[in-house]
């Protein structure tokens, strides 16, 4: 029994390896390489439809293997598709240079997108099942494999920086070799339960909608409501930090220095803290329950933005630095106690379709009107077709996002009502 606990460990950590590496591979980077093709007023649009496809792939797919496709399977077959319509993102990009057309582009990358987001909740999924095979609690059994997930999304992020392909195409190629690896490779894992049933069943149970049922009850309600507002800071960093960081290259006290010449070496220090932080997840949940858990990583998400505002890759890049540390915190804490609350709350015969759920109100609705409004700020303040230091300019863009998580945070603290009962 003691190796087949090890043998399934060591599998999970292979495809939670895999799955962020194909994330890591563009998500930090690909703002820069949007902004040197002339789309840097187009940001918030490429990384708002991971949130509009959020809000009804991962469900669909949830719904699928819930009912008919067992999900290791359905989750092969979304990295098959994905990694071909991000090779044909790469190669557009590379055979357009730089008269790339926004629509082609932009509808190739949308096709990528579409069928990776499901897999962050299916890949979930697959991994709770397996752990309840062999008996493994996913609470304690799975932040320290999830871990694995962060490292293969540094890895890779770093890969394109040092390979010089943060302003290029090629991350899209990345992107579409670790897609392929993911797609044979998830297929071998255990199988996943469908529940088909024979009974007769109400349109809401033929259709597996039954996890929507959940915001019946004010606290999943609550939860769910409060995780879309939170969903909103997610994606905002991803799209923005790296050409914010590299827009110091205008400046000659700044332009030589690590941070703007290694902008993605610099944010993985993000990823790594998050590595760190997945390890916090058992105890602080056990100790301090979801309620508080969600709090601090509100709070982290203030700093996060705050920092940014304050700091500058010379003289104040330690204000970088802790930025980067914090979005261990703001991460972790939000997203994975996230998921593994709603794996506690909900029955086993929804559990796809739940995470799902938190998926769609975090990655889909939260994340499509965060990037978008953040467009918005970013334009307003920034002049994205300048080569002109906008120092100001950037550092408003920062306040105002770290002004929005703090309010947030004080509503949640006052609105969701949770008692925890420590173990």
């Amino acid at each position: 029994m003691k190796n087949e606990i090890s043998g399934m460990k060591f599998r999970l950590i292979v495809m939670n390896f895999l799955q962020f590496a194909i994330w890591g591979a563009y998500l930090t980077s690909m703002g820069t390489y949007l902004f040197n093709i002339g789309l840097g007023e187009r940001i918030g649009l490429f990384y708002a439809m991971q949130g509009i496809v959020s809000l009804f792939m991962p469900a669909i797919m949830g719904i699928v293997a819930d009912r008919w496709v067992p999900a290791q399977k359905l989750l092969g077959f979304c990295h098959l598709m994905g990694a071909l319509f991000m090779a044909s993102a790469g190669y557009y990009g590379m055979t357009a240079g730089s008269e790339v057309e926004f629509g082609v582009l932009y509808s190739l990358y949308a096709g990528g997108v579409g069928f990776y987001m499901p897999t962050l909740a299916l890949s979930n999924s697959v991994a709770y099942t397996a752990l309840d095979k062999v008996k493994l609690d996913p609470v304690v059994a799975f932040p320290p494999i999830r871990i694995f997930g962060t490292i293969g999304f540094i890895c890779s992020m770093l890969m394109t920086d040092f390979l010089g392909f943060q302003a290029s195409y090629m991350q899209f190629f990345s992107c579409a070799c670790f897609s392929l690896i993911a797609a044979g490779y998830v297929v071998t894992l255990p199988a996943c339960p469908v529940n088909k049933g024979g009974e007769k069943k109400s349109l809401v149970d033929a259709l597996g909608l039954r996890a929507f049922t959940l915001f019946k009850q004010k606290k999943m309600a609550v939860f769910f409501i409060f995780s879309m507002l939170l969903g909103v800071s997610l994606q905002i960093t991803n799209g923005y930090a790296n050409p914010f960081i590299s827009s110091f290259a205008s400046i000659p006290e700044y332009a030589d220095t690590f941070g703007v010449q290694h902008a993605n070496v610099l944010i993985s220090l993000s990823q790594m803290s998050e590595t760190l932080c997945i390890l916090l997840i058992p105890f602080a949940l056990k100790r301090f329950g979801i309620k508080r858990v969600m709090l601090i990583a509100m709070l982290a998400w203030v700093l996060r933005f705050g920092l940014f505002g304050l700091g500058n890759p010379g003289s104040g890049v330690w204000m970088f630095v802790l930025s980067m540390i914090v979005y261990g915190i703001a991460f972790d804490f939000f997203n994975i106690s996230g998921s593994l609350f709603v794996n506690k709350e909900t029955d086993l015969s929804i559990r796809s379709s739940a995470q799902g759920l938190f998926v769609l109100m975090t990655n889909g609705f939260g994340a499509t009107v965060g990037t978008l409004c953040a467009q918005e700020v970013v334009n307003h303040f920034v002049d994205m077709n300048s080569t002109a230091p906008q120092v100001e300019g950037w550092s408003t863009v920062w306040f105002v996002f770290a002004g929005y998580a703090l309010v947030v945070a004080v509503l949640f603290a006052v609105i969701f009502q949770y008692k925890h009962q420590q173990e």
